[in-house]
């Protein structure tokens, strides 16, 4: 017979699954539950989220700010690489995973708890991110996962199990999909989005205005990077939370960064997201642009041709892996002179550059002007042109039997 389960650490958002986890867990494990939630700048009070916890049976709650963290250890990094998964995903929900399940067991260690649990469904890939964590963490923890245990397989069913049981129930009709939010994006999915042919309601988004409603006249900001990082805004040094911050509301108002994508989950279906990432959207294109002035083209050319390996491994869940570590390795090392200044224009959902300047800066305008120039010998292309040529002169010629 299994060892039974005494303590358990849930991470706890207030929402309806987690509402009912908790309550499930006590009546199931018969054992004390403590819940963790993680202040990811999810723009919520996380205050009455203590005390539905406290009131739905939690022995106690930890509520911990890890924005800081969150901005500087996880998204940076990210943005260094260029992250993008599918050539659109900017990883919002996939890179909170990590940080909320590492803090977890945190809590765990902390309270001598012999189990953890999560809220993520069978059908997703937050059950796979969280998990992966717990084990590289903590190998020898217990992982509850009740979406892959109990028979409550529907919304319909939790929202019945709530009300039996007292537990304020957060969804509604007028907003029925759900959603995800954090510093760095809020997502949305389920629900009326099922259907990858209807246009998302304009009433569902939360960070960014239409780009038909964004203001007709243009914001300019500039951006300062050191080592890859982003520093300054408009000169003035922030925190990296704050900076993130700033870029939400500025892209936010001009209608910048909305994707709506059909992804292809790790566990083998596709399935339908609604993104918010206005900050990081301006982020991610500023970035370039410094590293198109800095970067050798042989190391950018080599970095580039990882970013869709590097996506993948952090959208599976592979954050604490080996493999994502000595990428990121790599990465950083290719971020050592992207140092500098980028200006854009934000204009109606548009995040376009208008200006990039470094110290660092490889490119030389007396060697790609078009006016007349002493350093360049245009002699020397007709030989590169002829060599690089050679083989596919030779490949015409044996197809003509020559």
């Amino acid at each position: 017979m299994e060892e039974k389960i005494k303590k358990v650490v849930l991470a706890y958002s207030g929402g309806l699954d987690t509402s009912v986890i908790l309550k499930w867990l006590i009546e199931t494990y018969q054992c004390e539950v403590i819940c963790f939630s993680a202040d990811l700048g999810q723009g919520e009070e996380l205050e009455p989220v203590r005390e539905k916890a406290i009131k739905t049976g939690a022995s106690k709650i930890y509520i911990e700010d890890v924005r800081e963290e969150f901005v500087r250890d996880f998204i940076f990094p990210i943005l260094r690489a260029n992250a993008v998964y599918e050539g659109q995903y900017l990883l919002g929900t996939s890179i909170a995973r990590p940080l909320i399940a590492k803090e977890q067991i945190r809590v765990a260690r902390r309270e001598k708890a012999d189990a953890v649990a999560h809220g993520a469904t069978g059908k997703g890939n937050d059950q796979v991110r969280f998990e992966m964590t717990y084990m590289a963490l903590q190998p020898d923890i217990k992982i509850i996962a009740p979406w892959r245990e109990w028979d409550l397989n529907s919304r319909e069913s939790l929202i019945k199990y709530a009300k039996r049981h007292g537990i304020p129930v957060p969804v509604t009709k007028a907003r029925p999909y759900s959603s995800d939010r954090n510093l760095f994006h809020i997502s949305f999915e389920g629900g009326i989005l099922e259907n990858p042919w209807a246009e998302p309601p304009e009433s569902m988004y939360v960070l960014t205005v239409s780009p038909e409603k964004a203001p007709n006249k243009p914001t300019y900001i500039e951006i300062e990077y050191e080592n890859g990082n982003p520093v300054a805004v408009n000169g003035k040094k922030m925190s990296p939370a704050n900076l993130l911050s700033f870029l939400n509301k500025e892209g936010g108002k001009n209608g910048i960064g909305r994707v709506d994508v059909v992804e292809n989950r790790f566990v083998g279906m596709k399935s339908r997201g609604v993104y918010e990432t206005p900050g990081g959207t301006i982020l991610h294109t500023a970035h370039r642009a410094v590293e198109s002035m800095t970067m050798d083209r042989e190391v950018m050319h080599l970095r580039d041709s990882l970013i869709p390996k590097y996506s993948q491994i952090v959208y599976n869940g592979f954050w604490f892996a080996p493999e994502r570590e000595m990428l990121q390795s790599a990465i950083d090392e290719s971020q050592k002179n992207v140092t500098g200044k980028t200006r854009l224009k934000l204009y109606k959902g548009n995040c376009t550059v208008v200006g990039r300047k470094s110290d660092y800066s490889l490119y030389r305008q007396d060697y790609a002007t078009f006016e007349a120039e002493q350093v360049y010998r245009q002699k020397d292309a007709e030989g590169f042109i002829r060599l690089n040529a050679l083989r596919l002169k030779i490949g015409a010629l044996v197809k003509k039997g020559k």
